[in-house]
Order: structure tokens, then sequence, then C-alpha cells
């Protein structure tokens, strides 16, 4: 459903709202670790989640990543769009290009009710609503 990208950024992203609860903040390689994620591909996607302003990073000895209240409620979906565009808002499943209602792929009529979910899922979930998961302990980032 989601780029690679876009699955190590949603998760980088909650584990520094995590992280940075206290005020702290989060260098490149506790994020990998912690997410279980390449480092240079993580270094990459927070790199350009802060040129959007999705999170902080203050540079030199101290420094890392972080999140403010404010940040907390970055929705999903503002992550994706960040990261891939509105893709999901219009790619077909299949890949095909010319994939619409007029000329569906065969899984077309299928996929519309599990995308429109997806969709709302994304666009109603917070980082917020995450870290709050998570810290019910019901919930884990990775196994």
């Amino acid at each position: 459903m989601f780029s690679k990208t876009c699955e190590y950024g949603i998760k980088a992203m909650i584990f520094v709202a995590q992280k940075s609860k206290d005020g702290s903040r989060v260098g490149i390689k506790d994020i990998a670790k912690g997410t279980d994620a390449p480092e240079h591909f993580v270094a990459k996607i927070m790199q350009e989640l802060g040129r959007k302003k999705l999170v902080h990073s203050v540079k030199g000895p101290n420094g890392g990543f972080y999140m403010d209240q404010f940040d907390l409620q970055t929705s999903l979906a503002d992550i994706v769009r960040a990261l891939d565009g509105n893709s999901i808002y219009s790619d077909c499943v299949l890949g095909l290009k010319t994939c619409n209602e007029k000329k569906p792929c065969p899984v077309h009529d299928q996929y519309r009710d599990i995308k429109k979910n997806l969709i709302k899922m994304i666009e109603e979930n917070t980082i917020g609503d995450f870290n709050t998961k998570l810290d019910s302990g019901k919930f884990f980032l990775v196994n």
C-alpha cells in the first residue's frame, strides 16, 4: 500500500515523537536502530521531512530530530504526501497508468473501498494518536 519510503518515514516520525517527549533530540543512528531501518535511508527521509517542516532538527554534537506539541497533530496523510506526493489518492493498485472508472483494471472495483478506508485512516490519525497508543503499552513499533 505504502512505499518503503513512507513506511520508514511514518515509523521514524512516531519513534521521534516518542523519544522527544521530554525535550530530547534523536539522532539518525538511534532512529534507524529503533525502527529497524537502514541508516542512510532514514537520513534521507528525515532530511526531506525536515525540509517539509514536519519535524525539527538541530545540528551539532547535541543535535538531532525532535517534535513539539504542534507537530503531534501531523497526520499520516501529511507524511505520505510529503514523501510520495498524492499517488495514494490516484494511482492504480496494479500500477496501470490508464486505470479509472471508465477503464478499470481487474481489481479496481474491489480495491476502491479498501483505498477509501486507507485514505480515511491516514487522514484521521495523527502522530499524537500513535504516541498515545504506544504509551498504553498495548501496541509496539518494531518487532
